[in-house]
């Protein structure tokens, strides 16, 4: 069977890695992105530049989206010049940014209605699991259409979940998110206070990591943060996105997120003080000023 078509829009830290993965993998990529020259290295290796969402889904069989805010999202698929309006029937939808569950329901319900299908599957990794290809993808949608385009999920993942109908990726990725906000405090406070013992922290974590207090960050953003490297993996200012948006579905559902509500104030502050784009290990600089003797 031919390979399909394969639009991307959005080629940010993720996006980027991800189509190299696909066009490696032998799949024709159609990209679009609303700044040209953000997308000039993929050009350049081969993706196929489209002036608009609109050719860009008139020519494509699977379309990737992965922008920025849900606002985003909505205007990328309900536009008049959008997804939605000028996608082929029988095209398959794809929404891998971290979103609102409740516009991924409705992204599904209008797609169903054009004879589109579409899933919502946001991701987490950072840009070291969208590089090697072993993303962690959640995805909400119907179980044919999930498996017509696991082969497409493949290249770009190594954990991938059916985990319910539309809106269930969405779900799940706000119960990643919750988990990493407490752990990334739990993660920052460690490094300092090993720091602060006189403790060589590289030690440290060679003895911790791969115990009972290990996890992706300790593991992955605890030694960028000893280094003072503090380049974006994920952007501060998309995880206070994903955190705002956590918070009111956890409010809808009534159920308590005290821990995540402290790590979203925490990043606001530093989002305060200049940090929005920089990578989320940078929770250990706002950290590092509150401890300042001027502070």
């Amino acid at each position: 069977m031919e390979k399909p078509v394969i639009g991307l829009v959005g080629t940010g830290v993720m996006g980027k890695s991800m189509a190299r993965n696909l066009m490696q993998a032998g799949y024709t990529l159609n990209i679009f992105t609303r700044t040209k020259e953000k997308a000039e290295e993929l050009l350049k290796e081969g993706a196929n530049w489209q002036s608009s969402v609109r050719t860009l889904a008139e020519q494509s069989d699977v379309i990737l989206t992965i922008v920025g805010y849900p606002e985003d999202v909505e205007s990328v698929y309900f536009d008049d010049e959008g997804i939605l309006q000028h996608a082929r029937p029988g095209t398959y939808l794809i929404d891998m940014t971290t979103s609102s569950p409740k516009l991924a329901e409705r992204i599904s319900m209008a797609a169903q209605e054009k004879s589109l299908h579409a899933l919502d599957a946001p991701v987490s990794g950072g840009d070291v699991g969208a590089k090697n290809g072993t993303l962690s993808i959640m995805v909400g949608g119907d179980d044919a259409d999930f498996a017509s385009v696991l082969p497409v999920f493949e290249v770009m993942g190594g954990n991938i979940v059916l985990q319910g109908p539309a809106g269930a990726g969405q779900h799940t990725k706000l119960c990643n998110q919750i988990a990493i906000a407490a752990g990334m405090m739990g993660v920052v406070e460690a490094v300092l206070y090993a720091e602060q013992a006189g403790l060589d922290p590289h030690r440290v974590l060679q003895s911790i990591e791969s115990g009972a207090a290990g996890s992706w960050s300790l593991s992955n953003l605890a030694p960028r943060m000893i280094a003072g490297n503090f380049a974006p993996g994920f952007y501060v200012k998309h995880f206070i996105k994903d955190m705002k948006l956590a918070i009111e579905s956890a409010e809808q559902l009534n159920v308590p997120v005290p821990g995540l509500t402290l790590a979203k104030q925490l990043y606001d502050k530093l989002s305060e003080n200049g940090g929005d784009n920089d990578g989320t290990q940078a929770l250990y600089k706002y950290y590092k000023m509150t401890m300042s003797p001027n502070h």
